[in-house]
């Protein structure tokens, strides 16, 4: 049974909370005693109903402002598939957590309120999802109780919606539209008895009905060298592996592959995993690799596909999504992580900060401020292994570190190698 990784987002007040809560709730996923302690705080706070978004909101505050905060990650199955969901805040100011909570999903959910249509965090959601490559964006035009159900509403929603979607979406995404009711259960997991009008899956069917596998594609392989493994013993004297965990691709015994920074090629001699011989190694497995040849390779050095080796760099540039309260200036040096790797890194140049409102870009730039996005070109002290993002999204991300807070400050996509 495969997991679907889904990221909401959306505006204050839209419902994303309410919308999960109910999904865990028609799913039978929540136990009696947990109904029964929310159904106690929603009388408490003098509500009608049963306030569904206690479900997620775990941090008191949140529960006292009747907001989300930080990244809830919610966990939940069908029949059909596992479910992993990371509840995101809709405040400005934590647009970093979202970011955070978007970095590994297959699905973006954005909500919309019906009555205010689409806003400026709406514009700034989608722009991220975008640029984080998130393939499957579902977006649900909520609270439709409360224009009356109203199909020419939800139909103004999706054009306005979509009249920027067109300018930002990659070749390949796939958007959909919803009209739903969170609080009232309207399109969640059954057809909406209030809007006939809609033929379409359920919110829960479409989730149920997107294709994982379809979406794929082979990359090449790469592995970051964490460990080098030599036994003491008599017997195991001649024993050299090299542990690590697959960025991506998948790797075979017999396999050529290349050594970096060395550049020297080797063939693949066995893959083990707990004294155990794998056939085969896939994106995601922690194995250990033994080569036919001996080469001098270290912690932080990679085994790369030696018909198409990642770029060995110390020039890049790279969209940023700045999250850090002290502003970002050209000259300014941080540690880059890049994998298992850091490096000093030193920013030459900040230009085309985007207004993901309007998609207008300012040129030169001299400062990037909590939230913002722009293209940085940065120098490092020492080389790295990689892609760009567009091609091999696991090896072409990086974030940067403040030296002196050890904060991170901010998250990359690499666009050019130089």
């Amino acid at each position: 049974m495969d997991i679907l990784k889904i990221t909401t987002a959306g505006s204050v007040d839209d419902g994303k909370s309410t919308l999960i809560g109910r999904l865990l709730y028609e799913t039978k996923s929540v136990t009696q005693d947990k109904l029964d302690a929310i159904d106690t705080v929603s009388k408490r706070k003098g509500l009608d109903f049963v306030d569904l978004s206690l479900l997620t909101d775990g941090l008191v505050a949140e529960r006292e402002q009747g907001i989300t905060i930080d990244v809830a990650h919610i966990y939940f199955a069908t029949l059909k598939r596992k479910y992993i969901i990371a509840d995101t805040p809709g405040h400005f100011e934590y647009t970093r957590n979202m970011v955070t909570g978007a970095s590994n999903s297959h699905v973006s959910l954005i909500l919309i309120d019906a009555r205010n249509g689409v806003v400026d965090q709406t514009y700034r959601h989608f722009y991220i999802a975008s640029l984080l490559r998130i393939k499957h964006v579902i977006v649900c035009v909520n609270k439709m109780d409360l224009v009356a159900f109203s199909e020419e509403r939800f139909e103004e929603v999706k054009a306005q919606f979509m009249a920027y979607a067109e300018q930002v979406r990659f070749e390949g995404q796939e958007i959909e539209f919803i009209p739903i009711s969170s609080l009232m259960g309207e399109n969640i997991t059954t057809p909406s008895v209030g809007m006939p009008w809609y033929t379409g899956e359920p919110l829960l069917g479409l989730l149920e009905n997107i294709n994982l596998q379809k979406d794929k594609k082979e990359l090449a392989f790469r592995l970051p060298v964490q460990m080098v493994i030599r036994p003491m013993g008599e017997l195991l004297h001649d024993y050299r592996a090299y542990a690590g965990k697959v960025a991506s691709g998948s790797i075979k015994a017999g396999t050529k592959v290349k050594v970096l920074p060395s550049g020297l090629e080797s063939k693949v001699q066995t893959l083990e995993r707990f004294g155990e011989t794998l056939s085969e190694a896939a994106q995601g497995d922690s194995v250990n690799l033994l080569l036919t040849d001996d080469i001098d390779i270290s912690r932080g050095d990679m085994l790369a596909s030696a018909e198409n080796a990642p770029t060995a760099t110390k020039q890049l540039s790279a969209s940023i999504c700045w999250l850090d309260y002290t502003s970002l200036r050209p000259g300014q040096m941080f540690l880059l992580q890049h994998g298992i790797n850091r490096v000093k890194a030193k920013v030459l140049s900040v230009k085309n900060k985007v207004d993901v409102a309007t998609l207008a870009k300012t040129e030169e730039v001299d400062e990037l401020k909590l939230n913002e996005i722009a293209t940085i070109e940065l120098k490092l002290a020492k080389e790295i292994f990689a892609d760009t993002y567009n091609q091999n999204k696991n090896n072409g991300a990086f974030i940067l570190v403040n030296e002196q807070s050890n904060n991170t400050s901010g998250v990359g996509f690499i666009n050019e190698i130089f």
